[in-house]
């Protein structure tokens, strides 16, 4: 998984009206755990860029007055007005600990479902895991090609080496779902096959009447022309 690096002072104090300085100087207070001690340090507002403001899933390499330090983003608050970050927790990782992160999951390929007029529907966005940090992904890769209408990829179907997924088994990531025009489409083309087999059964109908007067008319001809015969004897 990439890194992005963060870098920090350590605060001289703790509370609230040292919190308020820092933010005044586009500073967020932060605190890193995980490892027996609370390490109490901030960083300015710009390191948040690429780890909050992203669809993508990073590491944190920490930089704190020249300690290094490798941490995930735990928990983050922002102000209920300027939505402003105004406080962030960083969870310190070992690189023989299991750690447990949210991936981004990412679609590939064209389902043959949309394809034939379903609707496909991305149902979880990110996925929670658990690894040591050397097997976390960048992202979960999944082929939605073979995905036909009503079918669905869940968190059973997915099995990578090194991961263990902390989902329910049974939550849908994606599924095709039928839509509209889909099922007006195979409606019409019921009602056609219904139209034209009656048409055929019509047609038979009428050709078996047609058949029967024939054989009505004939019969009158042919006992007429017996009658006249025996009168002519």
């Amino acid at each position: 998984m990439k890194s992005i690096e963060v870098k920090g002072s350590l605060r001289e104090k703790v509370g609230k009206s040292t919190s308020k300085n820092l933010r005044r100087q586009d500073q967020i207070p932060c605190v890193l755990y995980g490892n027996g001690e609370n390490v109490h340090f901030h960083t300015h507002e710009n390191s948040f860029k690429e780890i909050v403001y992203t669809p993508n899933a990073y590491l944190a390499k920490i930089d704190i007055d020249g300690k290094n330090y490798q941490a995930v983003l735990r928990d983050i608050q922002f102000h209920p007005v300027s939505d402003k970050i105004i406080h962030a927790d960083f969870f310190q990782v070992e690189d023989k600990t299991p750690v447990w992160m949210r991936i981004p999951v990412v679609l590939e390929g064209s389902a043959i479902g949309v394809l034939n007029g379903g609707r496909l529907v991305q149902k979880m966005r990110k996925v929670r895991v658990k690894a040591i940090p050397g097997n976390l992904p960048d992202d979960i890769k999944i082929d939605i090609t073979d995905l036909a209408i009503g079918q669905s990829i869940k968190i059973a179907n997915l099995a990578i080496e090194g991961l263990e997924f902390l989902e329910p088994d049974n939550a849908v990531l994606v599924i095709v779902k039928t839509a509209r025009a889909a099922v007006l489409a195979e409606d019409e083309e019921g009602e056609k096959g219904e139209e034209g087999e009656g048409e055929e059964e019509g047609e038979g109908k009428e050709g078996a009447e047609g058949e029967g007067k024939g054989k009505t008319e004939g019969g009158d001809a042919g006992a007429s022309g017996e009658k006249a015969t025996e009168k002519d004897k």
